[in-house]
């Protein structure tokens, strides 16, 4: 029976993950959330709280919650997106961005490892995005919005890099673009009229 772990489950496309995998009857899924755990409709999802990616604890704190279960498949779609223009820089956003997308998926997969949680044949996909190509950026879509896009620049490597420090043991590191969604961290950052012109809804 496999075993599924999404952190960041609470909201989002994490969220929707969790339940698609929950249906699965032969699938075993555990979700984190930040803070408290949190009522699921599927009674086989089992939640891991107080798992924060902007935490330095956060991947020593999943690996022990887990007491020694073997994961197959590890998601890490936690995410932040503070807008930002150039007139506008935030500081505390592009720290917390870099913490949750670039810095807290090491120290997860780490953990995970050096518990012996991430057996041969498993695999580990972070949630990324094109946004952070600098060769598919383009000058009609304009500046702004550094943190976000630069962090997941900085997740691409850290997705190659880990691929390289996990090969030996046959641990497979996928990076993952879902495209842009609107979700609840969406909402009005600026891209709606991306999704508008390519036909969504």
């Amino acid at each position: 029976m496999p075993t599924v772990l999404i952190v960041g489950a609470t909201r989002g496309l994490g969220q929707q993950l969790a339940l698609q995998y929950s249906q699965r009857p032969d699938t075993i899924v555990y979700g984190t959330s930040r803070k408290h755990a949190t009522e699921h409709a599927d009674d086989t999802m089992k939640w891991i709280p107080g798992i924060d990616l902007a935490e330095e604890q956060a991947g020593q704190t999943l690996a022990k919650s887990l007491h020694g279960t073997k994961i197959d498949v590890t998601i890490i779609s936690a995410g932040y997106f503070g807008k930002e223009s150039f007139d506008e820089p935030s500081w505390e956003d592009e720290i917390t961005m870099y913490k949750i997308s670039a810095i807290g998926p090491v120290f997860i997969v780490h953990h995970l490892f050096k518990a012996g949680l991430l057996p041969p044949g498993s695999k580990v996909m972070l949630m990324t995005s094109e946004s952070g190509s600098i060769t598919l950026r383009h000058e009609s879509e304009g500046g702004g919005n550094y943190g976000h896009h630069a962090s997941k620049a900085a997740l691409n490597m850290v997705g190659r890099l880990l691929s390289f420090d996990l090969k030996e043991h046959n641990v497979a590191i996928g990076l993952l673009h879902p495209a842009f969604m609107r979700t609840e961290m969406t909402k009005g950052v600026g891209f709606d009229k991306f999704w508008d012109a390519g036909g969504g809804t």
